[in-house]
């Protein structure tokens, strides 16, 4: 019964007339152009998709890096509002008590904070700018030039105040002095 069923819903099929090999048909060369435009079309929007998509992977990759600064530098103004105790503390630091033994313990708690800043710093991508080597405009700020027998031209005599970076972007630079 089943096939009964497929006999009498199957559509009537007409049969397909064939060209001659013979025959020219101006309608088949007319066809052909029209063919020859749409390739070109065709190229054309394919290569108009692939800049697209190419556009977008670049603006993603933007997008990625600009979430990612925004993650490594996000704590940037709140490190250099910082940085101004961590210097009356070094300065504190700086203090010799002599023989009194508050000022001493003073002096040790003064160390002790000093010691937490310093690794709450390095945690959070904050380091201090090395002075110890050629002098650097990138990282720092020449206040004076002086006369050294020990250091020759160019090289950092002094740190007169301490540089610091953020995940490798100046936070604030290094004033030192230069040898002549």
């Amino acid at each position: 019964m089943s096939e009964e069923i497929k006999e009498q819903n199957a559509p009537e099929v007409e049969p397909v007339q064939e060209l001659a090999d013979d025959s020219v048909n101006l309608d088949a060369l007319g066809d052909i152009s029209k063919l020859e435009k749409l390739e070109k079309e065709l190229g054309e929007i394919t290569d108009k998709y692939y800049r697209a998509n190419a556009e977008f992977e670049n603006i993603k990759k933007r997008y990625e890096k600009e979430k990612a600064d925004i993650a490594n530098f996000a704590n940037e103004k709140f490190a250099r509002d910082l940085l101004p105790v961590i210097d009356a503390l070094e300065m504190a630091a700086n203090f010799d008590p002599e023989e009194d033994e508050f000022a001493k313990k003073i002096k040790e708690g003064v160390l002790i904070t000093i010691n937490q800043f310093k690794k709450c710093f390095e945690k959070h991508g904050v380091v201090e700018i090395s002075t110890d080597a050629e002098f650097d405009p990138n990282v720092h700020n020449a206040v004076l030039r002086v006369d050294s027998e020990e250091k020759e031209s160019g090289q950092i005599v002094q740190a007169l105040q301490k540089g610091y970076l953020i995940n490798g972007r100046v936070l604030r630079p290094a004033m030192v002095s230069v040898a002549n």
